[in-house]
């Protein structure tokens, strides 16, 4: 399958023979050029202008903004509410089987949850990762999680872009809490159940904007 980073916690995922999904599309208004993107489905983590723009994204049939299980075009999806301090709305996790490569993107999760709370996320294939403080994980919280939950990838989202007018932290911040000196960096993430690492790597993707 293939993962593209559009900013913020916008991904595209995409996999032959099975759905296309585009996770959080934003408002342009935010400092981040516009997003043109075509899918079959649209998950939004929560009702804010930095994650529910599903007018940025044709050909969708189905939009999730809540929690549930579904079967969309061999994708099995779980929503997983968690309640936060920072919103006057819930947020969701949504966990993508593919095929047994699981990808869970954490929306704007503001809190480590305890480990009864991340049980649906153990053998998370790709983590698809708050980092940047503001309204959600900040770098040592986003660290914090990533030990306990052991992805095989971890892919950082929701920090400081060049023109981007939210205040949130730049990426060295989460990489120095994770020790990592010498990121691997990718325009996208191509990956396989076959290909993944055993021990958990931080992979930067270059923003598609």
């Amino acid at each position: 399958m293939e993962i593209t980073w559009y900013g913020l916690s916008c991904f595209r995922l995409t996999e032959r023979k099975h759905a296309s999904v585009v996770t959080d599309p934003y408002n342009g208004k935010l400092g981040l050029p516009g997003l043109k993107l075509k899918a079959d489905v649209v998950t939004v983590s929560h009702d804010a202008q930095g994650h529910n723009y599903g007018a940025a994204v044709s050909g969708t049939q189905h939009k999730l903004n809540g929690p549930g299980e579904y079967e969309i075009g061999n994708v099995f999806i779980t929503g997983i509410i968690t309640k936060s301090a920072a919103h006057a709305n819930s947020n969701v996790i949504f966990l993508f089987d593919y095929a047994g490569l699981k990808v869970a993107h954490l929306g704007d999760l503001d809190r480590v949850p305890s480990q009864t709370e991340i049980e649906a996320l153990e053998e998370v294939s790709v983590l698809l990762l708050p980092v940047g403080g503001g309204n959600s994980l900040n770098a040592a919280q986003a660290s914090e999680l990533v030990s306990m939950l052991e992805p095989n990838i971890v892919i950082p989202m929701h920090y400081k872009l060049p023109g981007l007018k939210l205040e949130l932290e730049e990426i060295d911040r989460f990489l120095k809490e994770m020790g990592v000196t010498d990121p691997t960096e990718e325009d996208s993430l191509k990956i396989s159940l076959s290909n993944l690492p055993e021990e958990t790597e931080t992979v930067i993707l270059k923003p598609k904007i």
